[in-house]
């Protein structure tokens, strides 16, 4: 066994000198006396402001300062409650005061299987949640209905409320929870990661837009319209490369 020093491997940034602290110190001082001018000042107001929006500072906080529901429906519970543990520590986050009343929640995570009954619990829960608030749907039980493909257990959480993040597994692990919470965190952000339906030329493949007929809204029907033209587009150049591919070859 060899002992070795991780500054050396990975040396990190080294703090300021006491003299440059000094130096911000009296640029400080001077700023407050108004006696900072010229090149002095702008040099200042560069390093110790930093540009943004109000939407973009209010999507930050939101972000950093989320609180989920004390809620579990089934295994993927006991999951869910790994978050809060040192090894995963989702405190990191901002996330670690989860609350048991939904009037103090703003994020429900569906952690098993949701039965027909408990639908109606799940949906009241949700509406009585703060606005915004955000759903993440964890498991193949939650989202798909996973092995229960029965008439007791609700096909998907998102047929009876809005969903934002779905997780896969069966159970997942926490880091694949912690993984999909980063997600919504980049999501309320303002840069959600694209989704496997933009990645590979999906969209419209949604249960709303399969069942457009003369019954959907005029939004989901230009939709449609215009997912299908993309569809065949995109079947079309695939075709043609193909045909192009064996012609090569």
């Amino acid at each position: 066994m060899r002992r070795e020093k991780l500054r050396a491997l990975a040396p990190l940034e080294e703090p300021r000198s006491p003299t440059d602290l000094r130096v911000r110190q009296l640029r400080a001082r001077d700023l407050l006396r108004g006696d900072l001018e010229g090149p002095d000042l702008e040099q200042h107001v560069a390093e110790a402001t930093l540009p943004t929006t109000m939407a973009k500072t209010i999507g930050w906080a939101r972000a950093n300062s989320i609180f989920p529901a004390t809620f579990g429906l089934a295994c993927c519970a006991i999951e869910m409650m790994s978050m809060v543990s040192p090894r995963y520590d989702i405190a990191r986050f901002g996330a670690e005061n989860m609350r048991a009343s939904p009037r103090q929640a703003d994020m429900l995570i569906l952690s098993g299987r949701v039965s027909i009954k408990m639908a109606p619990v799940v949906r009241r829960i949700y509406d009585q949640m703060l606005e915004p608030k955000w759903v993440i749907s964890m498991g193949a039980c939650s989202s798909s209905g996973g092995m229960f493909a029965n008439y007791a257990v609700v096909q998907g959480a998102d047929k009876f409320m809005p969903v934002d993040i779905h997780i896969p597994g069966c159970p997942p692990r926490p880091e694949a929870l912690v993984y999909g919470f980063n997600k919504l965190q980049r999501m309320i952000l303002g840069n959600p990661d694209s989704g496997w339906r933009r990645r590979y030329k999906a969209i419209g493949t949604e249960e709303w837009a399969r069942a457009a007929t003369g019954t959907a809204s005029p939004d989901e029907a230009e939709a449609y319209a215009a997912a299908r033209e993309l569809s065949v587009a995109y079947d079309s150049a695939r075709a043609q490369e193909s045909r192009q591919g064996r012609r090569d070859a």
